[in-house]
């Protein structure tokens, strides 16, 4: 969505729109924002990955928690922001579904600009910007109004710090509860560089312990590394997951401007191997992708067996910064 965004060049007049002509800050680069001051351009770009050939597509809410949309002193307008980038996702995914070819909308709740388990200060390691009660919060509040956009699941993603995650999932579930109704879960974390583990530190399989109580309908990665370097990693997911396996990784690092230089074929390359190989069930793209990698991926990936489900022997599995299995 963003790479989709970028290409259009908007300035602030058009971040604000009408509705936001007189707000008091600049809201240049709130993307989420552009489902109330740009819904069409939304849209559009949904149809867009929807006619290259996706199944699910993600609301354009990656930052739309109250916590995260604070930047721009918006954080009244986040039930709005999710609710409407839900209704205009399912407005795109039902005029291409079809009854062999359905279409899915992924409520994305992001792993917001904070994070509860790691220090904001070096000199400091005990502080904390934000309290997992106030996530808590903010994902709860988000999560009720992408279900009443019209979500049908719910996409934890580009997750770094795995206290935010439990969070989440622990405002998903009360959210569930409270509704009386359930959807599917997918939790797709991010490992941030070459040393195989996430931000606050988890390798791929200790952050896959860390959240398989959840029993979430796909456990995966996404974003931070191109196809290249982000398969083994999730091999090491494949062989331990007792769900679906998803991924969707960048085309490729960002070159110096940063922009991404890995096109659809090369990306569909690494992919359709992964498909072949078993390690996958569900396959996209993050940053950098467009309509055309999508629909090279989708290509790649045609009539091939999905990723089928291990039989694990029964064991413990713990996990801190590593996996502990007994």
């Amino acid at each position: 969505m963003g790479t989709m965004i970028q290409k259009h060049k908007l300035e602030e007049e058009d971040y604000r729109g009408e509705r936001f002509k007189d707000w008091h800050c600049d809201v240049k680069g709130n993307n989420d924002l552009l489902v109330l001051s740009q819904p069409e351009l939304i849209y559009n770009i949904h149809c867009e990955y929807l006619e290259a050939g996706a199944d699910i597509i993600e609301t354009n809410t990656f930052n739309a928690t109250t916590i995260a949309m604070a930047d721009y002193d918006m954080q009244s307008l986040s039930d709005d922001i999710n609710r409407e980038a839900a209704r205009l996702a399912k407005q795109a995914a039902e005029k291409f579904s079809t009854p062999d070819k359905p279409r899915f909308v992924a409520g994305v709740l992001g792993p917001t600009n904070r994070t509860a388990s790691i220090s904001p200060d070096v000199n400091d390691p005990g502080k904390r910007n934000v309290s997992f009660d106030e996530l808590v919060e903010a994902y709860s509040s988000s999560c009720h109004a992408l279900i009443e956009g019209g979500s049908d699941l719910i996409m934890l993603e580009t997750i770094f710090d795995t206290l935010n995650a439990k969070a989440a999932v622990f405002a998903v579930e009360t959210v569930f509860d409270e509704l009386g109704k359930r959807l599917p879960v997918m939790v797709s974390g991010t490992i941030t560089d070459a040393s195989g583990r996430t931000l606050s530190g988890q390798t791929a399989e200790a952050f896959y312990y860390s959240m398989r109580h959840v029993t979430p309908f796909s456990f995966g990665l996404n974003c931070a590394l191109g196809p290249d370097l982000l398969r083994q990693y999730v091999d090491e997911v494949a062989g331990v997951a007792e769900c679906l396996v998803s991924a969707h990784p960048n085309a490729g690092l960002p070159n110096e401007f940063g922009e991404y230089d890995m096109e659809g074929p090369e990306m569909a390359e690494h992919i359709g191997e992964w498909a072949r190989s078993g390690l996958v069930n569900i396959v996209g793209g993050c940053c950098g992708s467009t309509p055309e990698h999508i629909r090279c991926i989708a290509s790649a990936v045609e009539g091939v067996s999905p990723r089928a489900l291990p039989e694990l022997a029964p064991k413990m599995r713990l996990s801190g910064l590593e996996p502990f299995v007994h």
